[in-house]
């Protein structure tokens, strides 16, 4: 009974400490380059702020995790309007 103890607490140790290696691997995201956030965005490099804005509101309405959409494609376009409009500035 003790070594069925020990083993719960041992797999409920790993995956806390695997759980948050995902998460801060995923805080830990490198820029993206202005080219890929104007491609992913479908935006030319003369676009506004306020451009920017249209087409990620377009894109984030279908790419919304609670609207059938991923968590990675929603943080892609959020990266890429931050990109963006850090570019602006």
């Amino acid at each position: 009974m003790m070594l069925l103890a020990v083993l719960a607490v041992g797999v409920a140790f790993w995956a806390l400490v695997l759980l948050g290696r995902r998460a801060d691997a995923s805080r830990r995201q490198e820029a993206m380059p202005v080219e890929q956030a104007r491609a992913l965005l479908g935006l030319g490099p003369d676009a506004t702020a306020a451009e920017v804005n249209a087409a990620w509101r377009r894109l984030m309405a279908r790419a919304h995790p609670d609207q059938g959409g991923t968590e990675g494609l929603a943080a892609q376009l959020n990266a890429a309007r931050d990109t963006l409009l850090k570019t602006r500035r």
